[in-house]
């Protein structure tokens, strides 16, 4: 399985993350793994929820998370944002 690198910001608590994540795998489940590693790797300061999304960090455009990370032609070093 392919993973790809990406820049993860949480602008909620103003840090970014580097994060892994495969490449054939739809983005809802990207979407949850991700949730549950900065709620982890921040140690509890960034919370989510059941309304937490992701975006590109350039414009703020939402990810379709019915997509595969492919599919949204997310690449090493995409810059996403979790909002």
């Amino acid at each position: 399985m392919k993973k790809i690198l990406t820049e993860i910001y949480v602008p909620a608590i103003g840090r970014t993350f580097d994060i892994f994540i495969p490449s054939e795998q739809p983005m809802y489940i990207i979407l949850d793994l991700i949730k549950k590693a900065v709620y982890e790797i921040s140690e509890g300061l960034f919370v989510p929820d059941k309304n937490t999304a992701i975006c590109y960090r350039d414009d703020g455009t939402i990810l379709n998370i019915d997509k595969t990370v492919y599919e949204l032609r997310i690449r090493n070093g995409s810059k996403l944002m979790l909002i």
